[in-house]
């Protein structure tokens, strides 16, 4: 089984930053993508942000050139340095992986999800 952790959420102020860390363990035999998302309260979850196997990343329109994603591929793990965050970030935030566990077997895996909060 595959398992992601997430970290890093947390109360901030507008303006501020916070840095989210996720780490799959388990039954891996290479992580093709990881992401992240978020979901706000009565909005449908939307993507944040993604980052290949060779590092090419691509951005939601709303987070470019405020939030960074990058990724450890010897830890397994994909990390979100939000900067300049604003109210309307405020949300819960769900990391994402595509993950190859063995030849043929391949699946998308998300983590439990962790509360971004930006006061204004």
């Amino acid at each position: 089984q595959v398992q992601l952790m997430e970290s890093g959420g947390g109360l901030e102020e507008a303006g501020g930053s916070l840095r989210l860390s996720c780490t799959a363990s388990g039954s891996i035999l290479r992580i093709i993508a990881m992401g992240w998302h978020r979901q706000a309260p009565g909005k449908q979850r939307e993507l944040v942000a993604l980052i290949a196997t060779d590092g090419v990343t691509s951005y939601a329109d709303s987070v470019k050139g405020r939030f960074t994603i990058s990724r450890d591929n010897f830890k397994n793990a994909v990390y979100l340095q939000m900067n300049s965050l604003k109210a309307e970030d405020t949300a819960v935030y769900y990391c994402s992986a595509d993950i190859q566990e063995r030849i043929g077997v391949r699946g998308n895996y998300w983590g439990q999800g962790t509360q971004v909060t930006v006061s204004s």
